[in-house]
């Protein structure tokens, strides 16, 4: 048996007849498989981020520059990009049960060897391969979420489980901080890791592929939900080129949708990452005082994730880009006012970075779920890393460029940065408020031989 074979689909069984054993396995698997991939990407973030808040103390230890700094921040957002484009490809064609779980402890042990190191060309390895791991969680919510709810409801479901990154992102600064306040950085990278490793083992323990893999009948089927309501028969599998060139590759909408994350993750990342240093260099704040401001950057998230996705179903009734517009918009709001009002007032700071949260990551997690919706559900893990793809691309940015940005005309360019992002960002979109979500695929055949135009 070979490591492709472990991460081979769980092949089809056939279909339970019974309507109330189907209901209630249905209720069963989507409820465990919701709560598994929730907890499990909130550790994601325990390993992804816990760099960030031991860099205060790294640069006063070590002697590290903001521009090494940030470069290191650089590495994983390229390597986590580029895993989230080849790793979406190969999850469309895996079992997220071992492709998650699998990838959350390589994340934690490669946190550990991050620890154990004191030179920056090891920090760069071992950073730039946890960001390769990272990129394996992400793609494998994708498909479960597209596989185990339909299209009326998925804005819901979709923004609920993108709170888990907003808990994962709200805890670690206080567990990372409280670390290097009383054990030193490393335990901020030895705490992380060890939990990311029990967590991964509960994720494999935990999750399931699809519905059909279980002898349950496809999602659209039983809830009888169809996307332009076209009950179009589902085919097992898509080839890679039917799903990388027919759904993603040659869809208008989704390098519109990638280009848009761009600029969006330029100012969640400069945000997250950049906050910390900001608040104890100008308002010399302590790393609890900064960090305490931090997590409501995250709670701020989870609100915001929330509303985004409810308003996209109930308001907007499935269109996704009015909040992407609106929730744009208000980033500049709360730029203007931040830089404003600039006085040392941990409450006030706090506030804003709630409002930083709550506008960033509205359209952060509308963008994949468009994405998804704008693609087939058997490509959505490759449609949404394409866009991921895109997205640390402009994390990189957020990370060494703009370090040196920050080093050679001072923080006034750091919100010079997010603002032209803002701005860039809202005219990419606007033409695409109307959009509603549905398969995009050019003259080629889906299930029995109907033909989906492009819309």
């Amino acid at each position: 048996m070979s490591v492709l074979d472990f991460f081979r689909p769980a092949p089809y069984i056939p279909e339970i007849q019974d309507p109330h054993l189907v209901k209630k396995s249905y209720g069963y698997w989507r409820l465990r498989t919701f709560y598994a991939m929730y907890i499990g990407y909130a550790f994601y973030y325990f390993t992804r981020k816990s760099f960030v808040f031991a860099m205060p103390a790294m640069q006063e230890q070590l002697g590290l520059s903001k521009f090494e700094l940030g470069l290191l921040g650089t590495i994983l957002s390229l390597s986590y990009g580029a895993s989230k484009f080849l790793s979406g490809i190969l999850a469309d064609k895996s079992n997220p049960r071992y492709f998650m779980s699998i990838g959350l402890i390589l994340t934690g042990i490669l946190n550990f060897l991050f620890g154990l190191s004191s030179v920056w060309w090891a920090f760069a390895v071992f950073w730039g391969l946890n960001g390769w791991f990272q990129g394996w969680g992400w793609p494998g919510c994708a498909k479960l979420l597209t596989h185990w709810y339909s299209q009326s409801e998925r804005g819901r479901w979709w923004s609920i489980w993108s709170t888990s990154h907003n808990l994962g992102g709200a805890a670690i600064p206080l567990l990372a901080a409280a670390c290097v306040e009383y054990l030193g950085w490393r335990y901020a990278l030895y705490v992380p890791g060890t939990l990311c490793i029990f967590a991964g083992i509960f994720l494999m323990n935990r999750l399931r592929d699809t519905p059909q893999s279980l002898g349950l009948p496809p999602i659209e089927k039983y809830r009888d939900d169809y996307p332009n309501r076209q009950n179009i028969p589902e085919k097992t599998q898509l080839s890679v080129k039917e799903i990388l060139w027919g759904y993603v590759l040659r869809n208008k909408f989704i390098w519109v949708l990638a280009l848009f994350s761009f600029f969006i993750y330029i100012i969640r990342t400069a945000v997250n990452d950049w906050s910390l240093l900001y608040l104890i260099e100008v308002k010399h704040y302590s790393h609890i005082q900064a960090g305490a401001c931090v997590c409501w950057f995250e709670i701020g998230g989870f609100a915001g994730c929330l509303a985004g996705g409810w308003a996209s179903d109930l308001i907007f009734k499935g269109k996704r880009n009015p909040i992407n517009v609106l929730f744009t918009l208000g980033i500049l709001l709360v730029l203007l006012a931040f830089k404003t009002l600039s006085m040392p007032w941990p409450i006030l700071d706090g506030v804003f970075l709630f409002l930083f949260g709550f506008c960033i990551f509205g359209p952060q997690n509308i963008i994949g779920l468009a994405v998804a919706e704008l693609s087939h559900k058997k490509a959505a893990a490759t449609a949404t890393g394409f866009a991921g793809c895109f997205s640390y691309l402009g994390a990189a940015v957020a990370g060494g460029p703009l370090g040196a940005i920050i080093k050679a005309w001072g923080w006034d360019s750091f919100f010079f940065t997010l603002a032209a992002s803002a701005v860039i960002g809202v005219l990419l979109i606007l033409p695409l408020w109307s959009v509603k979500a549905g398969p995009q695929k050019v003259g080629q055949e889906v299930g029995d031989g109907a033909v989906i135009e492009e819309t």
